[in-house]
This record gives structure tokens, sequence and C-alpha cells, in this order.
């Protein structure tokens, strides 16, 4: 398991107490203090796809999926490439991304820097939810004033002249998300296209305040097959052991 993300740890928290299964997860290591998986975890990158091919060999892995953050593009095309030449069946577990509703006020930008210019020359109060790794681009227009929220803290803090930071760990809860929002008075909020339930609050709220939203839309993904919850990404997993399991023993990988 590629995880990172909520649905990583439910499907692994579903698969930890079969006998027929030995999951284990791999983390980039981009949050601090990740939240524990009931399986063995290892922590760091492989070193591009060659090493995921090297990894997946040595520990003799016989399915592997994708659960990383859609965002993730360079993991995903990594695993891609690492499952075609291990030879080792990749599922992406893919949560759909959010859609508007009625109600929305909503403009998607193709990249962030196409956001950050989305949000206007004139001063604006943004709440920025972007990921520790992305915020540092909203150097590039200071003259906002953000409220930036993360699970580790932003050091060193943004070089802009206004900015507060909030640390916090979804999920979120929409009463809660409409109370930050006017305790700091936000306009726009800015985030990327994560999808999913867990951060979903803060377009909900948006909604209900009559906020405007500039969303970073996803990258492309590698075209494998995918999952688009953990109750398929289960079937995937019982049909791929359940055709191992019928093929002959001198047919089958090593576990």
């Amino acid at each position: 398991m590629l995880g990172g993300t909520s649905e990583a740890r439910a499907l692994v928290e579903a698969l930890a107490n079969r006998a027929d299964l030995a999951p284990s997860v791999s983390l980039a290591g981009r949050t601090r203090n990740p939240l524990p998986y009931p399986a063995p975890t290892r922590i760091g990158g492989f070193g591009g796809a060659a090493g995921l091919v090297t990894h997946l060999r040595a520990e003799g892995i016989d399915l592997m999926v994708d659960a990383t953050h859609p965002f993730a593009a360079i993991m995903s095309m990594n695993a891609a490439d690492a499952a075609r030449l291990a030879g080792v069946p990749l599922l992406a577990l893919a949560r759909p991304a959010w859609t508007p509703q009625p109600g929305d006020d909503w403009q998607e930008a193709e990249s962030l820097p196409a956001a950050l210019a989305g949000l206007g020359a004139a001063p604006r109060r943004v709440f920025a939810a972007l990921g520790r790794n992305e915020v540092r681009a909203l150097e590039a227009v200071p003259q906002h004033h953000y409220l930036i929220r993360s699970v580790d803290a932003v050091e060193p803090p943004l070089a802009v002249p206004l900015a507060a930071y909030v640390l916090d760990r979804g999920p979120f809860v929409l009463e809660a998300e409409i109370d930050l929002f006017k305790s700091h008075g936000i306009e726009v909020v800015l985030a990327k296209n994560s999808g999913g339930t867990a951060s979903a609050a803060k377009l909900a709220a948006a909604r209900t305040l009559g906020l405007k939203v500039v969303l970073v839309a996803r990258p492309p993904r590698p075209d494998v097959e995918a999952a688009a919850n953990v109750g398929e990404a289960l079937a995937w997993i019982d049909a791929r052991l359940h055709a191992r399991s019928a093929r002959p023993a001198s047919a089958r990988r090593g576990v």
C-alpha cells in the first residue's frame, strides 16, 4: 500500500486482521507525525521507479495499491512504471474529485500559479489549505491576508506581511469551518481539488457563507485500474487473490 490518505488507512484497517494477507504500508514522509497504520510501515522514498521495483521484488509483493494523495502525481507515475516492470498488479484507489453544487462560486485553475492569479490584485482575506509543501508559493502574491491551515507547522513562516496559522488535521465539520471563516473574515477559499469527505466541509462552509472558492485542478494520473472507494478496492483485492489461488502452484508468485 502506497498510503498517506484517509482511504489508505481505512483499507489497511479492513485488511489488517485477515489471515490470507500480510499488508504493508509505505509513506512518503511529508507529514512529520503521521497517524499510525495497523500494519508494518516504512517512511521515505524509494529512489524512483527502479527503487520501487527493487522493493517489490525483495519483499515478494503480490499486489500493490496506490492510495496516495491525488496530487502525488510523480509517485503515481513511478508506481505504474514499477508495477509494469515487476509484473505486480496495481490498483489506484482514487477518490472522485469535488464537483460544484448549487450555490457554489468556484473558479478552477490548471495550476497553483494560475490559482494565485485568480485571487486578483486587490488584497483579500484568503483561507489557504494547500499543504505544507505548496504553501510557500503564496509568497508570490504577498498582498493578501492569509489564514493557513496545515498538519505540520510552516517553518520558517511565510515571507508575507499578513499571515495567521492553524495547525489541525481532518476530518473537519461544517459548523467549525463556518466559525473559523467568520472569525477571520475570510473572503476566498484557496485549495487543491483533493476530493473525499475529510476536508470537504470547507467547501460547504464557503457555499453557506457565499464565499468564492479557487481550486487547483488535479494533475494527470497514469492509466491504470482504479477504484473510487475502499469497498471497490477490497473487491479488486479479493478478485486478484481468487485468481491467484486458482492458478497452478508452479505459476504463482512467492509471498
